[in-house]
């Protein structure tokens, strides 16, 4: 006797088992309840915040400094281990596509990289906090902050690119253009977010709205889709024949 899942195998595919699906679902969960509270937030933080903090001109980073950065923390923190836990959802997930460990693996860096952001502190940013340099001295605490922050900001755009890859190829057209579309999107914003934070005299006054809007578009492919896998059924596991 042997069964369709050991054709299956023997062929190089894998096929997804149902014991599997609610622990793959709430995984993907986190996916899609990661970002919108990242989001909501730093929106919160932003707008609460005092002592000369202007979100339309400082990045969300900023707000880990002082003696309220905890807050700022423990939202990249948290939304850090969401998104590693998506990422560990995502791998069954994306083989309905023929994927691999790709996307996974690049979801997974930009969980890291949050939380490695939430770890290390950034150095003050165009005067922030007050009385700050304009180009304050480095720190170690600030260098690894932005050293994480770089898996956030490269790794997103290449999990998009990928995944437009695949979802194109498994002829999920529309995905596909979302997908490259978002990476797209993301990196223009990135660059001049960074032109922002460089001080460039024209977008220097918004590189905080830039950056959060860069982060919209991104936390937004992610969060739907977590959602659109969520309504995607895995296959039932085939009846064993001799």
């Amino acid at each position: 006797m042997r069964s369709d899942n050991a054709d299956v195998a023997g062929q190089g595919e894998a096929t997804p088992l149902r014991p599997a699906a609610p622990l793959q679902r709430v995984l993907l969960a986190c996916g899609a309840v990661g970002p919108p509270l990242f989001v909501l937030a730093f929106l919160v933080e932003g707008a609460t915040r005092h002592a000369g903090y202007d979100p339309l001109r400082y990045p969300v980073s900023s707000l880990a400094i002082g003696p309220s950065g905890w807050t700022q923390t423990a939202n990249f923190l948290v939304t850090g281990a969401l998104l590693l836990a998506f990422s560990f959802g995502l791998r069954p997930a994306v083989r309905r596509y023929g994927g691999g460990v790709w996307a996974p693996l690049l979801i997974g860096l930009v969980s890291i990289g949050l939380i490695g952001a939430g770890v290390f502190v950034t150095d003050p940013v165009n005067g922030y906090p007050e009385g700050t340099p304009m180009v304050p001295v480095k720190t170690m605490s600030g260098t690894l902050h932005d050293l994480f922050s770089a898996l956030v900001f490269l790794g997103l755009p290449v999990a998009c690119l990928v995944l437009a890859y695949r979802f194109w190829v498994s002829r999920h057209r529309a995905w596909a253009g979302y997908s490259a579309g978002t990476a797209v999107a993301f990196l223009g914003c990135f660059v001049l977010t960074s032109m922002g934070f460089a001080r460039d005299p024209v977008f220097m006054p918004v590189g905080g709205l830039l950056q959060r809007l860069t982060l919209a578009i991104g936390w937004a492919w992610l969060t739907l889709l977590a959602l659109y896998l969520l309504r995607r059924r895995p296959p039932a596991a085939p009846a064993s024949r001799p």
